[in-house]
């Protein structure tokens, strides 16, 4: 999946783009919107916290950082004389799950509460009351979605592609 970003000036633009999106089959799912705090978006789809927070990328960090710390540990219990009874792979690699799964979560924790860097250049144009849009589409799709809106919405500008996103945001 590929990401597309377009600035749109208004919720009427965004919602007229949301309707041609869905007739050109792009799932509502794959649609996000994330407006100034306390705009009313109506049926526009907005932005779910995996989307407005650094909530994904943490996940990452915390089950990489949490699984080589497990593993580090499970190597010192067995290299200690007289530490591990049990079978010493079975050990590291319990200790290396553990690691990973504390990681990944007190991570989340920490993502859910940071804003995501993905949208820090388009903080400016948001505060001002401009709506971000965010489109998943497949990357054999992204040409004719990105003409299809700059052709039929030329107020809305094309910020970009994000080169490659998680399959589960």
């Amino acid at each position: 999946m590929r990401r597309l970003y377009f600035l749109v000036p208004d919720h009427a633009t965004a919602s007229a783009i949301v309707d041609e999106l869905l007739l050109a089959r792009v799932p509502e799912k794959h649609l996000h919107v994330v407006a100034r705090e306390g705009t009313p978006l109506g049926n526009l789809p907005e932005a779910g916290l995996a989307q407005k927070s650094d909530l994904i990328p943490a996940i990452e960090r915390g089950l990489g950082l949490g699984g080589v710390t497990g593993t580090l540990a499970g190597l010192v219990v067995i290299a200690v004389p007289g530490g591990a009874v049990v079978s010493a792979g079975a050990l590291v690699l319990s200790l290396a799950l553990a690691g990973s799964a504390v990681g990944a979560w007190v991570s989340s924790m920490i993502g859910v509460s940071v804003g995501s860097p993905r949208l820090r250049p388009y903080e400016q144009a948001i505060d001002q009351g401009q709506l971000l849009m965010m489109i998943d589409v497949s990357p054999h799709r992204v040409a004719e979605i990105e003409t299809m809106v700059e052709r039929l919405h030329p107020e809305a500008r094309p910020e970009g592609v994000e080169p490659h996103i998680p399959a589960f945001p």
